[in-house]
């Protein structure tokens, strides 16, 4: 069994693969900046206690973080609980993909994981959406990774107009009907929900536009928005797994036969 963690700024995803591929189980836990050793190994523990998963199984690990300070803490911990250091994502890892950016280490190990993934699984040129804290657009041509777009989240969004708005509430994304609203809470939700839908469709206009050749596959990962994607023009597909998939064929590419 290979054992794939990605963590990110809100969450770690933890997810288990048979040798072969099969997603054997998929779990999301809160991201701690302050993760303790032991603290994480109780939480590994538990989940494999969760879905009746035997940890013993796992006979390699691939480590996704873009929160540095409890790297360490996941890498000692997957060392003490399989008796295997994990591979980290990053730069010296074969990705099979012609990384165009002018500094490595700069770019997130799950835009990484997730352009892996589309290259592998999806039609190219590709633009995969990775919509977590913030969103990324990556455009990713024939075995290359072309480059980026990065905008906040909707979450983000949504938070400010609360935050700085002194009679706005907070309120949770949900679906809106017109952009016509006739309440605070409505009106919110829409201006974010057209706001952001209008702002995909251009970004990925503008990121073919630059590249020179239209995307023939569009996925989105992460944080799942279908009241979103049902006002983009632009025909959006949404693959929930797709970071972790990344995560498992990067393993398969890196690790010691």
């Amino acid at each position: 069994m290979i054992l794939a963690i990605d963590i990110g700024n809100t969450g770690t995803t933890i997810a288990l693969f048979s040798e072969d591929g099969a997603l054997s189980f998929q779990s999301r836990l809160s991201t701690d900046a302050k993760m303790t050793d032991d603290r994480c190994a109780i939480d590994l523990m538990a989940v494999f206690h969760l879905y009746r998963a035997d940890l013993s199984a796992v006979k390699g690990a691939i480590l996704s973080s873009v929160v540095p300070p409890i790297t360490s803490a996941y890498v000692r911990t997957l060392r003490r609980l399989t008796g295997r250091a994990p591979l980290v994502v990053g730069p010296g890892l074969k990705t099979g993909l012609n990384i165009k950016s002018e500094i490595h280490n700069q770019l997130g190990s799950d835009i990484v994981a997730s352009a892996v993934a589309i290259a592998a699984l999806y039609p190219t040129p590709a633009i995969v959406i990775n919509s977590r804290t913030a969103v990324t657009f990556s455009y990713i041509g024939e075995n290359t990774f072309e480059g980026c777009a990065i905008m906040p989240g909707m979450d983000i969004a949504l938070e400010a107009l609360s935050h700085y708005g002194a009679q706005l509430p907070q309120i949770s994304m949900a679906q809106v009907d017109t952009p016509l609203c006739r309440n605070t809470v409505d009106s919110m939700r829409a201006g974010v929900l057209y706001g952001y839908s209008g702002a995909f469709d251009r970004v990925i206009q503008s990121l073919e536009e630059a590249a020179g050749v239209p995307a023939l596959s569009v996925v989105s990962t992460g944080n799942p928005a279908p009241e979103l994607y049902r006002l983009c023009r632009r025909e959006i597909r949404y693959d929930h797994d797709l970071l972790v998939k990344g995560l498992y064929l990067l393993y398969r590419k890196n690790a010691r036969v």
